[in-house]
């Protein structure tokens, strides 16, 4: 890979990160239940893609021949997306953007965790130590919270929960993505989250319909900018930058957000969380570079 072509994927990493930053400001700007706002995250996203699966007939044929075991396994990957949505939808109502962006990112630090247990990627201890910090910059933002009250702690762990939720999504992903393509998965993927959430916002009671102007714009806007523009361009970048830059990448999310949500939300930013997410940060680039060195390490070994 030449080094234009270098800069053209860095400068799309850099705006996917941004688009995905957008997500929390959305939220809050819309006045809307959390099942129905994630409801048409996934359903308007399903339907962008949808002229796409249509008009390829490798995609279509691609679809076809899926097995049942395939099938089970993006729909799976679909709930556990629309479950971490709910939750972490629902703690933007309870404490502040930058308190619940900074938590729900350290999906990465849960998903090597994941791997450890599911896989057998035992950590070594630079990584350990990685990750140590990294709870405890969490322990730091959930004590600022505290003091401002305990509602605000119940959204620091709704936030967590659904980095641990999305861990199951990724992992899922990581297996299955090996036999199927990108848009494919995605659709179908996206396809039965808007299910799922369409059934659980209708069993809650929530009107699919009667919303201000200002949701649907937000509706729109989660699903072209955060999750066509920002997750799915990630996704596709994937094949050309390794997994740890992405998964880095994944945590400038919250300074963006932090910024936007100053900028267009008027939010302030407490030292706790300042201290909190750069100690955050710190472990996880910690953790990975601990990892990083370890593949190099696996990677060394053969050829000798």
């Amino acid at each position: 890979m030449n080094n234009s072509h270098k800069f053209i994927h860095y400068l799309l990493l850099f705006f996917g990160v941004l688009a995905i930053s957008t997500s929390a400001i959305f939220v809050k700007l819309s006045a809307a239940p959390t099942p129905i706002i994630a409801t048409y995250r996934l359903l308007f996203s399903t339907l962008m893609i949808l002229p796409v699966v249509i008009f390829n007939k490798k995609y279509i044929l691609e679809i076809k021949k899926l097995k049942f075991k395939q099938l089970g396994a993006v729909f799976s990957s679909g709930i556990f997306l629309a479950i971490h949505y709910i939750l972490w939808f629902e703690s933007l109502r309870y404490t502040s953007v930058a308190s619940s962006t900074v938590l729900v990112t350290m999906q990465p630090l849960f998903a090597f965790i994941g791997s450890y247990f599911f896989f057998g990627e035992k950590l070594k201890k630079l990584s350990l130590f990685g990750g140590l910090l990294s709870i405890l910059g969490s322990c730091i933002i959930g004590l600022g919270d505290f003091q401002i009250g305990g509602i605000a702690l119940l959204g620091d762990l709704l936030a967590l929960l659904a980095a641990g939720v999305i861990t199951a999504y990724f992992l899922i992903g990581q297996s299955i993505r090996q036999e199927l393509s990108l848009v494919v998965y995605v659709f179908i993927c996206y396809l039965s989250s808007s299910v799922f959430l369409i059934g659980y916002s209708v069993i809650l009671g929530y009107p699919l319909i009667g919303y201000q102007q200002s949701d649907w714009l937000c509706f729109l806007g989660l699903a072209f900018i955060s999750t066509i523009l920002g997750q799915t361009v990630l996704n596709w970048l994937i094949k050309w930058l390794n997994a740890s830059t992405i998964s880095m990448s994944i945590l400038g999310e919250p300074v963006g957000t932090c910024i936007l949500a100053y900028l267009i939300l008027g939010e302030s930013i407490s030292y706790n969380q300042i201290l909190g997410s750069i100690i955050i940060l710190l472990g996880i680039g910690i953790f990975l570079i601990g990892k990083t060195r370890r593949q190099k390490i696996q990677e060394i070994i053969p050829n000798n």
